[in-house]
């Protein structure tokens, strides 16, 4: 299902159940292109969070990485956050959330160019990313978990992050898209 930013999409299962439970298929290349979704899953991680409350964000790749993401709450709960940075877009510094948890077993597509985090919404809460390109510590970035550009409302007042997460600058946004277009180019 299309979220209100462009290329993000909510996937919910098509749950096949009998007597022994259900059976759904979580990832498929062709239903997901059918669906507008073209891209090839090059690598997997797994996210452990012990505390409630806990924020991990907003991070994104900047170009030239083509990182999309698909993130799935395996155990737990989580308020799973995008925020649109590509900034030619029309939705450009608007985010969204979902709610990301085992009983609904649903996923989160995030294309490239947007800023993704969550708050674990309970303890011991496992996020599955699958990644359709490689990590690039030197592209690495993000932008602040609470910062007032973007207007994000997170379901838990106290919360754990890493100070590095929580240090990042206000957001500027035209030297944000001059610096996006600048490495875009390169």
């Amino acid at each position: 299902m299309p979220t209100p930013l462009a290329g993000a999409f909510l996937i919910e299962i098509d749950r096949k159940e009998d007597t022994r439970g259900f059976f759904a298929r979580l990832w498929c290349r062709e239903e997901f292109a059918a669906h507008g979704i073209a891209i090839d899953m090059v690598q997997a991680s797994l996210s452990h969070n012990t505390a409630a409350g806990t924020v991990r964000g907003m991070h994104f790749q900047w170009p030239p990485s083509h990182e999309a993401k698909l993130v799935r709450c395996e155990r737990g709960s989580v308020h799973d956050v995008i925020i649109d940075l590509r900034p030619e877009s029309k939705t450009f510094m608007r985010h969204y959330s979902v709610t990301l948890e085992t009983d609904y077993h649903n996923a989160l597509f995030i294309p490239p160019g947007m800023a993704h985090g969550f708050q674990t919404r309970v303890a011991n809460s496992d996020v599955v990313y699958m990644m359709s390109d490689y990590y690039q510590s030197e592209l690495q970035a993000g932008v602040r978990w609470n910062d007032a550009a973007f207007g994000i409302a997170w379901p838990i007042a106290e919360v754990t992050i890493l100070p590095r997460d929580a240090a990042y600058p206000d957001f500027d946004s035209a030297a944000f898209a001059a610096e996006y277009a600048r490495r875009a180019a390169a």
